[in-house]
């Protein structure tokens, strides 16, 4: 009974690793046209549960014309829904601003019952956010 059991667990476990690989790697999105107004957004989930997260702004004629913002944290997957959390003794620093504490972002790929032509790219879309630029911001998996 104890084998069994350990079986079950070990199987579960197996489970859900497999199921945050899925998520893992580099995101990003670029907006704007080069010479002119940039956005760029870069977020990596790395596998033991951290993430990095780097927002450029190079505003032409802006004050200041080039920001970079910066945050990290934990993030945490249940099903399709990606839940990012900050300790503010540990990921805030002079560098590291940006909270990301009620952060969401829901994990959109092409349904594995649609079999269709039709192509859909792998990305992460922030549905909930306590930074109001982040709300219904998608980034793509590179």
């Amino acid at each position: 009974m104890k084998l069994i059991i350990k079986l079950i667990i070990l199987i579960f476990n197996l489970t859900l690793s497999a199921q945050s690989d899925n998520f893992v790697g580099e995101y990003s999105r670029s907006l704007g046209e080069e010479g002119k107004h940039i956005i760029e957004y870069k977020l990596t989930l790395n596998q033991d549960g951290t993430f990095l997260f780097h927002s450029y702004t190079k505003i032409q004629g802006g004050t200041p014309p080039e920001v970079n913002i910066y945050g990290k944290g934990k993030w945490m997957a249940k099903e399709n829904l990606i839940t990012f959390s900050a300790n503010k003794k540990e990921d805030f620093d002079e560098k590291y601003t940006l909270d990301f504490n009620n952060s969401k972002a829901r994990f959109i790929t092409k349904n594995p019952r649609d079999k269709t032509d039709q192509i859909v790219k792998i990305r992460l879309t922030f549905v909930e956010s306590g930074i109001f630029w982040m709300q219904r911001i998608d980034v793509f998996k590179v």
